[in-house]
C-alpha cells in the first residue's frame, strides 16, 4: 500500500451553526464588484462580465484570531465582504439553480498584500503574491440563506481601532450573488464546499502590527481581526 511522504492537512471548516461544520474546499473571490472601490483602484467601473482570483482553502482563518502582519509587503490593507457558501452542485446554472446553489453567507476579509497586488498588475502579472498570501481569507460563522433573506439593502461596515473605514449596502454590488455564480459555473463545476467572495466596497486602507479590524453586515455574525507582530 502507498504510503504519503508527509502528513497533509485536513480540509479547514466554518460554523455553519449549532455543531454543524462546512468544510471549505475553494476560494473564488470577484474583483472590483463595487463602483466606488474600482474608482479607488484606479479602474472605472462597468457592467461587464465579473472577473474572479482565489485563495488557497488553508489561507482560511476564523474571526477572533491574531494573524502575523505577512512577509514581503509594506502596505497590508483590509477588504471587508459578503461570502457565498455554495451547497448544491451549480455547473452552467440559470438563475434560479444559482439561487437555490446558495447554502448561506458569513462575513469575509480579503487581507491584501496591496504593493505586491499593484505592482504585479502594472506588468500584466497574477495577483497571486497580493492576494493569496496565509492567514489571507478570515471568515465568520456562517448564516442559512433561508434566515439571512434576501441580499439588498443591508450596511456592510468595518472599522480600525474604532475608526470607520468602509461604509456601504449590499445593493452597491455592482454584480449580485446569483448573477456571480450563474457567470462562475461556466466555467467551474461549482460544488458545496466552495465560497465566493463577492468584493468590497470602497475605503480599503492599510493596517499595523496592533490594529484591531471590527466589521459587520446586517443579519450576520460581526467579524474581528488583529493584526500581530511579523514572523
Amino acid at each position: 500500500m502507498p504510503a504519503r511522504l508527509f502528513d497533509s492537512p485536513e480540509y479547514p471548516t466554518i460554523s455553519a451553526g449549532g455543531d454543524a461544520l462546512y468544510p471549505v474546499h475553494r476560494i473564488f473571490c470577484v474583483g472590483r464588484n463595487y463602483a466606488d472601490h474600482a474608482r479607488e483602484m484606479g479602474a472605472e467601473p462597468d457592467r461587464e462580465a465579473p472577473f474572479y482570483f482565489m485563495k488557497d482553502a488553508q489561507s482560511l482563518v476564523s474571526s477572533g484570531a491574531t494573524i502575523p502582519y505577512p512577509p514581503g509587503t509594506e502596505n497590508y490593507h483590509y477588504e471587508m465582504e459578503l461570502v457565498i457558501a455554495i451547497g448544491a452542485p451549480a455547473f452552467k446554472a440559470t438563475s434560479t439553480e444559482a439561487e437555490k446553489a446558495i447554502w448561506g453567507y458569513g462575513c469575509g476579509l480579503d487581507m491584501t498584500r496591496r504593493d505586491l497586488q499593484k505592482a504585479n498588475s502594472a506588468k500584466q502579472r497574477p495577483w497571486d503574491l497580493g492576494k493569496n498570501a496565509e492567514h489571507s481569507a478570515v471568515m465568520t460563522a456562517l448564516v442559512a440563506a433561508s434566515e439571512f433573506g434576501e441580499v439588498g439593502s443591508q450596511r456592510i461596515w468595518l472599522s480600525v481601532n474604532g475608526e470607520t473605514r468602509q461604509d456601504a449596502h449590499l445593493s452597491d454590488l455592482i454584480h449580485s450573488p446569483v448573477a456571480i455564480i450563474e457567470h462562475l459555473s461556466r466555467f467551474y463545476h461549482l460544488a458545496p464546499g466552495d465560497l465566493i467572495y463577492t468584493g468590497t466596497p470602497a475605503g480599503v486602507g492599510p493596517v499595523e502590527p496592533g490594529d484591531v479590524i471590527h466589521g459587520g453586515i446586517e443579519g450576520l455574525p460581526e467579524i474581528e481581526l488583529t493584526i500581530g507582530q511579523p514572523e
